[in-house]
């Protein structure tokens, strides 16, 4: 063993054997397998609204149908800029069967943001809801000729009676005029035309989804994700729960982002459960939420349970009903595992993936020992390995931290138009993730950084997480937030942004007294800057680029 590959196959800890292969199955036939086996259960809760797998497999026919009637063809590309609603679920089977492929779009982007992303993409079709600032920006680009068609949801018609009643007597503001627009057509009546034009035939290598990145080091990209990508990855995070039961799933984090398409909408669907979803996070209805349907699971990102156990409902929710509680998209804090598991008697078990892997790449396992500050083990049927940093043709020297690169049946097939990033992607055939990783002698890995995060000081590498770890274990420290500065002799130092707890007080020079005892001297941070909140990204991480723009920007001036 010299870079820990073979020890996670030693002590593997999730149910069954790590190498199990998974037959190739599109999204269509998985949704309609569930559909057949369970009709009338409640697929999606809305708000208090259900609607059952008979009902929502009716509406995803009926769209494949109008699609196609309307001259849509298999391998076109849509558009879905869309909170989590129903019909979302609608719209995203509905493309798939259709054979189309789905470009998911965040509805917090801007018109720029959108037209960049129709444009890079190729969708001519965009599904959005009539919310008006969500409507009014899908309308301006079929008024600039960017997009040719607008397929319009109804809020309300989501709703349960009553608040749907109201919402329409008392907050009409809340809803779009939908004008008589040959390019803008209602998703109920373009799902009812009841059409039975032949859908094309899809199959498991098809392209299913096009998922863009973050955009943490550059500009997004679109990832190119495949149905058997995509139902493999579900498939794995399903069979990570060694006694499945009832399946009542909080939809809180957005369909939009990978993580929620995987462990919320596919995984979910897979199981035969129901998903409970809202449109936004909201700390006060999410908990309301998990008491009125007695939720099961909750997936989450690290700021999202720090925001539930601040707010004061948290002591009134009753979470008996809650198995699990899965975290990604950052590091889960042990302090903050700690308390979220005291206060709902739920376990949190923290995972890690990518886009690029259509979601999960190794997660800890729900039951037995866990590792604080781990990924767990690799899921099912996917292999990781250490790469020397420098050069990743090369293993990690023996017992030290090197690159995670990754292969199984989730990983993409590559990036959409960008034949360029391709090649600095994969090594052998493996995905580099770009995360700098540790694998202990029981084989749970640990992520140390991210390459372009690390900050060299006067030769030395720096991981930022290192020392953000350390400022967690003071009291006063809500989150924290390490970048590389300019230094006009090493060349860069760590400055640590970070913000307070309630209660607390305590000011950036004491912070900055407190940690640089702590911490090797070529980490020591040259300043430690006290906020009122730090930038975050669109699904709930802290996020770096906005600060080094910012430190950046000062340096110029």
């Amino acid at each position: 063993m010299t870079d820990g590959t073979q020890a996670w196959r030693e002590h593997y800890a999730h149910p069954g054997a790590w190498n199990r292969s998974f037959a190739e199955l599109t999204l269509p036939a998985m949704f309609d397998a569930s559909a057949a086996r369970t009709p009338d259960a409640p697929l999606t809760d809305f708000l208090g609204q259900r609607l059952s797998y008979r009902h929502v497999a009716a509406a995803v026919d009926g769209f494949a149908h109008g699609l196609v009637a309307s001259g849509f063809a298999k391998g076109d590309r849509i558009g879905l800029f869309l909170p989590n609603v129903p019909d979302y679920l609608i719209a995203y089977y509905g493309a798939l069967k259709a054979g189309g492929i789905v470009v998911n779009m965040s509805p917090l982007y801007s018109r720029a943001e959108l037209a960049h992303q129709i444009a890079d993409s190729g969708a001519r079709i965009v599904v959005t809801v009539d919310v008006p600032a969500l409507f009014e920006t899908a309308k301006a680009l079929t008024d600039e000729g960017v997009v040719d068609r607008v397929i319009v949801a109804s809020l309300s018609a989501r709703l349960p009676p009553v608040k749907r009643v109201l919402m329409r007597l008392l907050k009409r503001s809340d809803i779009a005029r939908i004008p008589v627009d040959a390019r803008i057509v209602r998703l109920a009546d373009f799902a009812a035309k009841g059409s039975t034009a032949a859908l094309p035939p899809v199959a498991a290598q098809d392209v299913a989804l096009i998922q863009y990145t973050g955009g943490t080091t550059g500009v997004p990209k679109g990832a190119i994700l495949t149905h058997q990508n995509l139902s493999a990855n579900a498939r794995q995070v399903h069979a990570l729960d060694p006694t499945p039961g009832e399946d009542r799933i909080i939809g809180v984090l957005p369909f939009f982002h990978v993580f929620a398409n995987t462990c919320v909408l596919n995984r979910t669907v897979l199981a035969g459960g129901m998903i409970a979803m809202l449109p936004r996070f909201d700390a006060k209805a999410t908990l309301a939420t998990i008491n009125r349907v007695k939720a099961t699971s909750l997936p989450g990102v690290p700021t999202m349970y720090q925001a539930l156990l601040d707010h004061p409902a948290i002591g009134t929710t009753d979470f008996a009903s809650l198995r699990i509680c899965i975290s990604g998209g950052a590091p889960l804090a042990a302090a903050l595992k700690a308390k979220f598991e005291a206060a709902t008697g739920a376990r949190v078990i923290e995972g890690y993936g990518l886009t690029e892997s259509a979601g999960v790449v190794a997660c800890n396992p729900y039951v037995g020992a866990a590792r604080d500050g781990s990924i767990g083990h690799p899921i099912a049927g996917t292999h990781v390995r250490l790469v020397d940093r420098e050069n990743p043709a090369l293993a990690a020297p023996p017992g030290e931290a090197g690159e995670l690169v990754v292969t199984g049946p989730q990983i993409m097939r590559g990036y959409w138009d960008r034949p360029d990033a391709d090649t600095d992607s994969f090594i052998d055939g493996a995905l580099r993730t770009g995360d700098v990783a540790t694998i202990d002698a029981d084989g749970y890995i640990r992520i140390v950084d991210r390459l372009k995060d690390m900050i060299a000081v006067g030769g030395f590498k720096v991981f930022p997480s290192q020392i953000e770890a350390v400022l967690y274990r003071h009291d006063a420290v809500k989150e924290a937030i390490v970048i590389g500065v300019d230094h006009d002799y090493l060349g860069e130092m760590p400055k640590a942004f970070v913000t307070l707890a309630d209660g607390q007080a305590i000011d950036g020079d004491a912070l900055r007294d407190w940690l640089n005892p702590q911490v090797g001297k070529h980490e020591r941070v040259v300043a430690v800057e006290v906020r009122d909140t730090l930038p975050k990204t669109l699904v709930g991480k802290l996020s770096r680029k906005e600060l080094i723009a910012e430190e950046r920007a000062l340096t110029a001036a």
